[in-house]
């Protein structure tokens, strides 16, 4: 048996483990975390050490596939790479001769290490319509940070914080390696605060006061916090005069938030209100932990997230020692230190007059910051051909199943000329493909990884692909030299554009490609705070805008456009709904064992919670006539569903919160894909109404 080193790549790329993987007779039998690795240190969470039985899943693709039968109906024949490449290069090139080329759209779901490769392979292709998963995840951050500060975004420096706002902070379920930090500032002396609707994890165990607001009502509680900072003087006056755009109009409006209002929207004491602010106040500098699904996911949730973060500037923790760091990445959403060419590698594609992306007319701010498509909007474009047709997707890692009214963006797959997915599993979106290739796990295969410190490195494949599967990024090499782009990089394939993308660092790839931990690259420092306030933001203010002249701009274009300057506070569910609705749904919360589906089928992971439930208040549940493990139906005017009951007092009476993905009970086949927010197109996963009911047998 030997043991060869890699990485575990199931979750977010923030983590990326290293694993130590023992190897026997070309087959994986044994998984620890690396001891040696400055990422994980040895540890692995729940997923990343199901990740053998994640490997050898039973439905893994095998060879490439071609549809023979009705689109999902899982009838296929294999073909060879060579009639794969041929087909899909054909199709490809034929669409855009005759629609041009945004009518082709390239889609990334899980995992995210080949990115910056597809979404060249995008510009290359010519079309406008490269999207992401991340337009209803990660990207929310992004899009606030761009628009109050001009950088993409920041990192809480919890090391030297005296008081830590975790907000939706919840690591011993999701990020579990983020925990560390905040568990060794609370034994120096840090205090915590957790804002989580739920009971979790967290807050039993580290917080020093647990404010439980309704679901998507995060943006009152910031202002409300902001009230009291602001009436009671805690707030830093020199740091908002020098520093802070908007802050008069700012303050102006959070009067309206007193204690006694935000309990009536939030159901947050007005006591907790008050002592909580006092704990701020009382504890600068203030760090806020980055979430961005939870705070994101609601109607309000852009807004909200920008009434969160206004609490660092008006505290003067912005950019200083102690609070929210601005970040630069390195390659593919890593900050290490060090400077990569991704930038340059990805380009930016030239689009024809009058063709904007996906989603671009609909949300303007999103179009004139974030160089993705939205994907949210990619059912409705489909269906309604506006404002041009759409006929082919080329996804990688496609899942309906993680938009809302995913069964409606199913149904609109099914419809267009051309559909292809690159996918480790036949998922039930890659039975409506008419070719389907075979992808690699991270223990197949090499890729370049960077992490925070200052380290890169190359992988090597620790076990050979299983059957026909190939890398990804080999694929998208492949299709760009089938299909005839003028590309030298990716024509040149993998090894090329990775020399490329670390040309200007002190490493080489030999290097890199030879040692069996991360290289710590020579000169990488970590990012320091004072740069920004020294310099000054990349706003039109060269200040953190309270009072956000990005949005002015988008109004003067759009003049039927509506978004407010100031980070207000909007309700996040429609109440005349509530009669019929009396709960609110949150489709999504985090669960030790699952990401997406795409670990409900490993037996292991699965095993922590075998069935698709609903986790319910005992209070309501008595109130229903349902026990424990009751089979329930959880209806909307978009349709029904049947899980078994959960009950814990986790979770407040008149919620209830559903694991999304499960093909027997996908929740979000139940959410109104129009129910989003309008300067993101974030979908309101997190805050929708829905009725409950017994099951009648």
């Amino acid at each position: 048996m030997e043991r060869k080193r890699t990485i575990c790549d199931i979750c977010c790329p923030s983590f990326h483990c290293g694993i130590d993987a023992y190897v026997k007779d070309g087959q994986l039998v044994k998984i620890e975390g690396t001891a040696e690795h400055p990422q994980n240190h040895g540890l692995l969470c729940a997923k990343g050490l199901a990740a053998r039985q994640y490997v050898y899943r039973k439905d893994r693709i095998r060879t490439p596939l071609l549809r023979m039968g009705e689109r999902g109906s899982g009838e296929f024949r294999p073909i060879s790479w060579e009639e794969a490449y041929e087909r899909i290069a054909e199709r490809l090139l034929a669409i855009r001769e005759e629609s041009g080329p945004e009518a082709v759209a390239f889609f990334s779901g899980y995992t995210k290490w080949y990115r910056p490769w597809l979404h060249r392979l995008a510009n290359q292709f010519g079309t406008p319509n490269y999207m992401t998963e991340s337009g209803s995840c990660m990207f929310s951050t992004f899009l606030q940070w761009l628009t109050v500060t001009g950088n993409v975004m920041s990192s809480p420096d919890v090391d030297h914080a005296g008081v830590f706002l975790g907000w939706a902070y919840n690591p011993y379920y999701s990020r579990n390696l983020a925990a560390a930090g905040v568990e060794a500032a609370k034994k120096r002396g840090m205090k915590v605060i957790i804002v989580d609707s739920r009971i979790t994890p967290a807050s039993i165990r580290l917080s020093d006061l647990h404010l439980r607001p309704h679901p998507g009502t995060d943006g009152a509680l910031a202002l409300g916090l902001a009230h009291e900072l602001i009436e009671n003087g805690w707030y830093d006056r020199e740091y908002v005069s020098k520093y802070v755009y908007g802050f008069a109009e700012y303050a102006a409006y959070v009067k309206e938030f007193t204690p006694e209002r935000v309990e009536r929207l939030t159901g947050v004491s007005a006591e907790q209100v008050r002592s909580a602010a006092e704990l701020i106040g009382g504890h600068l500098p203030l760090a806020i932990n980055e979430s961005a699904a939870p705070i994101a996911h609601h109607r309000n949730g852009f807004q909200n997230y920008r009434a969160i973060m206004a609490l660092s500037a008006i505290t003067g923790s912005f950019d200083r020692t102690g609070g929210q760091i601005p970040i630069q990445f390195s390659y593919n959403y890593q900050a290490a230190g060090f400077a990569t060419r991704e930038k340059e590698f990805v380009g930016k594609v030239k689009t024809r007059p009058g063709f904007s992306p996906v989603g671009g007319e609909k949300y303007p701010l999103w179009h004139a910051l974030i160089d993705e498509a939205q994907f949210t909007d990619l059912a409705r474009q489909i269906r309604e051909k506006k404002p041009y047709p759409l006929r082919a997707v080329v996804g990688f890692g496609l899942n309906h199943r993680i938009a809302p009214g995913s069964d409606r963006l199913a149904e609109a797959l099914k419809t267009l000329d051309f559909l292809v997915d690159v996918d480790l599993f036949l998922t039930d979106t890659a039975k409506l493909c008419d070719i389907v290739l075979p992808a690699c796990t991270s223990f197949e295969r090499s890729e370049l990884k960077a992490w925070g410190g200052g380290y890169l490195t190359v992988t090597q494949p620790v076990i050979e692909p299983l059957y026909q599967s190939k890398p990804d990024i080999r694929i998208i090499c492949d299709l760009a030299r089938e299909m005839g782009l003028a590309d030298e990089l990716l024509t040149a394939g993998p090894e090329a554009c990775i020399r490329y993308l670390i040309s200007d660092l002190p490493v080489s790839y030999e290097e890199l490609r030879a040692a069996e931990l991360p290289v710590k690259v020579p000169g990488a420092g970590n990012c320091k705070p004072g740069k920004m306030l020294a310099e000054g933001f990349p706003t039109a203010s060269g200040k953190f805008e309270l009072y956000s002249l990005e949005i002015a701009k988008i109004r003067e274009q759009y003049p039927d456009c509506s978004l407010d300057y100031l980070p207000v506070y909007r309700e996040p569910i429609c109440a005349a709904e509530q009669e019929k609705y009396p709960f609110t749904l949150c489709s999504g919360p985090r669960i030790p064992g699952a990401l997406h589906s795409r670990l409900h089928g490993v037996p292991w992971a699965r095993s922590l919670r075998p069935d698709a439930t609903a986790d319910l208040n005992p209070a309501d549940a008595e109130a229903l006539s349902v026990q424990q493990g009751d089979e329930i139906e959880v209806y909307t005017a978009f349709g029904c569903i049947s899980l078994k009951a959960n009950l814990t007092y986790m979770v407040d009476p008149g919620t209830v919160y559903i694991y999304h993905g499960y093909p027997e009970a996908d929740v979000n086949t139940l959410l109104d894909p129009e129910n989003v927010d309008p300067y993101s197109g974030f979908p309101a996963f997190r805050s929708s109404r829905a009725g409950i009911r017994k099951k009648v047998r």
